[in-house]
This record gives structure tokens, sequence and C-alpha cells, in this order.
């Protein structure tokens, strides 16, 4: 069966590509190996109607390939839980505090945090976030980690474990192993007055829920899109005469492939016809290693504290936000996920429900239901967000997010703004490619 185009996955980013295709007079096959659509993208419902995100959820001012698609659906944008009344809360071996400082702050560690944020704001506008191999030392910038530049500018160790916490609240991994310039390049895609600005990142949310988005394009694509069909390998001829062989041994054509795969599991894809240097560009991203955990309640108890559910923490979970009302999401970051995994499986939400109620009280152990997305070990995703430690910006190079036509790449690894706009930005601008070479 021959088509224009073939789409790999059917996330976020595949959707939109394959929506600008299809409307673009393109035939569009997307194939998805889960037995739906969305990817990191996923809702339940509530017996009382109320929406459950698995996946992801919010999105910000930035990001604004997703908010015209959402426009686009007919979909409502709200404030986030950013706009929730009340204190952030911060959860240490030592103890449980709310707002700023922090609780184990000292004389001095308040100003040493703001004379290094200042001075991390400022080497930030020096990059260019499309381009960060340009910067005249962009090999020394990859070469250092977050913490050791922090600890080089004269940083505390109470101002070190600030960044340190805030940064694995965000499930992106270690500060110790995070490139500065990719920590540069992320802060230079989305400037703000701190290291990570929640409102400009996450200050919006799709009231009728962010996979919604997904489902929406998925109906208007109807039979243009196979589920149950994981991808085993793909062959890019030229000029245009493009092959798919799906896991059971069918085989597809197309004119042209757009992968649409997270990198951990295109890795497992064998590719012909695509140049290494961009193959070894694409196979050198890596994924934090992550899990979600969503509790919901009959209501939201952590307001009776004076706090907005926002959290960050140094136990099994790493922060806690509302999703919705009574419903509280929260993330495990790479450095605890094996702790999450090694426990045994009936004992796992027990212990992170044991995290929430050192935040909120004991009523965290009585949710209505619970979710668990175990993110870094699912087959078909392998990961959270893209994982840069230090030496990965140069090594990935510029060939990051290029295209080889009639090979075209996008999912949210491919953009530093990121998380789902990264999705839904790299897709769109995939299909404009394609249709743009016809």
């Amino acid at each position: 069966m021959n088509h224009d185009v073939i789409v790999l996955g059917a996330g976020l980013a595949g959707l939109a590509a394959a929506r600008d295709l299809a409307a673009g007079g393109a035939d569009v096959l997307v194939v998805e190996a889960r037995d739906r659509v969305g990817g990191r993208v996923e809702q339940t419902e509530l017996p009382d109607g109320r929406l459950v995100q698995l996946g992801g959820e919010v999105v910000g001012r930035a990001h604004t390939a997703y908010l015209t698609l959402v426009a686009e659906l007919g979909l409502t944008l709200v404030p986030s839980y950013v706009a929730e009344p009340g204190a952030l809360t911060r959860a240490t071996p030592e103890g449980v505090g709310e707002g700023d400082p922090p609780h184990w702050f000292g004389p001095g560690d308040d100003a040493c945090h703001q004379k290094v944020t200042a001075a991390f704001c400022a080497l930030a506008r020096s990059v260019d976030p499309g381009d960060p191999w340009s910067h005249p030392d962009a090999t020394d910038l990859d070469r250092s980690s977050v913490g050791d530049w922090l600890r080089a500018h004269g940083a505390t160790p109470a101002v070190v474990r600030l960044w340190e916490i805030g940064q694995l609240a965000l499930a992106d991994g270690s500060y110790e192993r995070t490139s500065l310039l990719a920590a540069l390049r992320k802060h230079a895609a989305v400037p703000g007055p701190d290291a990570y600005d929640y409102e400009a990142w996450e200050g919006l949310r799709v009231a009728e829920g962010s996979a919604t988005v997904a489902l929406r394009m998925a109906a208007a694509l109807g039979g243009r899109i196979r589920t149950g069909a994981p991808v085993e390998a793909v062959t890019v001829r030229r000029p245009g005469h493009c092959s798919v062989r799906l896991a059971g041994g069918e085989t597809l054509t197309a004119g042209a492939l757009v992968s649409a795969l997270p990198v951990g599991p295109l890795r497992q894809v064998s590719v012909t016809g695509v140049s290494d240097g961009r193959l070894a560009s694409l196979h050198r991203q890596r994924q934090a290693l992550a899990a979600k955990f969503v509790a919901a309640y009959d209501r939201p108890f952590w307001r009776d504290l004076g706090r907005n559910g926002l959290s960050e923490c140094e136990g099994v979970l790493g922060s806690t936000w509302p999703q919705n009302e009574g419903i509280l999401s929260a993330l495990v970051p790479p450095e605890r996920l094996g702790v999450l995994l090694g426990a045994p499986a009936p004992l796992r939400t027990r212990e992170l429900l044991a995290d929430i109620a050192r935040l909120y009280g004991d009523e965290a152990y009585r949710p209505l239901a619970t979710y668990v997305r175990t993110w870094g070990t699912d087959p078909w995703t392998q990961g959270y967000v893209t994982q840069w430690t230090p030496g990965d910006v140069m090594a990935v190079g510029p060939l990051h997010g290029t295209h080889e036509p009639p090979f075209y790449v996008c999912g949210s690894d491919q953009w530093v703004a990121g998380y789902m706009e990264g999705a839904v930005r790299t897709g769109r601008d995939a299909a404009e490619e394609a249709l743009r070479r016809g």
C-alpha cells in the first residue's frame, strides 16, 4: 500500500504533523505501536466526571505553537495550578517548610542565591537557543555541569541544594549531571527572572484536558491512523521511495517518512538510507528516566494548611502540584526511580502516598483513586523529558532537529522550549517542510 507520507508515532508530534499534511492534500498514514493515540498525553475519567491527566498537562506563554493549535481545535485555555492561592512547600529529611526563603537557608544564603541567579540569567542571554553551538565558549559550557558552575561562582551549599531540589522537581536529572550549556539554552528560550519560571513554563492548561488535544486531532484523521502497529525497520530511498516494516512483517511504502518516535524507541528501529551523521545525532540524545504519580481526592485538603499543592521534595517524589480540583500530580525524578521500582509492587503506592502525607497530612492516605505511569520503563517512551548531561549538546551537534528529505524528524525531544510545545511545534514544522518539498 503506497502513501504520500507515513508518520511514525501518534503522539502529539505525529498527530500534529499528520493533521497538517492531510490538510495540505497529502495521503498520510500514521502508525502507532500502542493501542491508543497520545503518547505521553493520556487521560481517564473519575465516576464524578472529573478528568485525570496521566501524562503531560501544562504549558506556558512562550509555547505559541501549542496555544495556536488549541485555539484551532476549539479548546479552552485556563490558568493552571500556578494561579492556586497558598504557599509552595519544600520537604527535606530535616523538615517541611513553606515559601521563601527555604527552611535550610542561613545568614547570607538568600543574597548569594540572588547573586548567582542574576549571573546565570545574564550568561543565558549570550546563548542563541536556536544555535547554542555558535557560542564562542560552547564546548567549555557544555563540558561543565550546572552544579560545578554554581560552586565556581560562590554558591553556598544551601544555594546549590535549592537549585538541585528545584531541578529534580522537574524530573529532569540532577544539576550535578546537567550540561550548563543545555540549562542556559533552555533559559534563553523562555527567559525569566529565575532559573526556572513556573508561570512562564507552566501557567496554562487545557480546560477540556490536555489529552483531548490529541484525541481531537485523531478523530479528524479518522482511518488514517493504525494503532497496535510497532515499527521494526524503515528504509529511505531517494528520490522519495521509502518503506516501513511493521512487527509481523507487513511492509508499507510511501514517498516520505516523518519520525515522531521518542529517541529511546527510535534506537530500536533499523534505519537505512539516512546519513551516519544524522543517525548519530539522533541516537546520542537521551531522555530522563522518570515516573508520574496521580492521586485523586474528594477535595483539595492541602488548602486547609494554606498550601497551594505545589511542592519540591527530597523524598521518592520530587514534586507535587494540583492538576484539577482535588487531583494531585507528582513526579519521581530519575535519581529516585530506582527506589520506586525496587519496592515490591504492592507497596509502591503506599510509599508515594506517604510522601504526600508528609507534605499535607494523613488525609493523603485516603485517595479515591491512584495512577502510576513509569515512563522510564515504558517500551514506547523509555523516558520523560530530554536530559542533557555534560558533553551531550556538542555531541548531538547542529544536526539536532534537522531533516534529510524524504526523512523528517519531529517530537518533544527536538525543541528546547520542550514539553508539549516541542512536540507540536516540530510536528507542524516537519509537515510544512514536507509539503513545501512536494
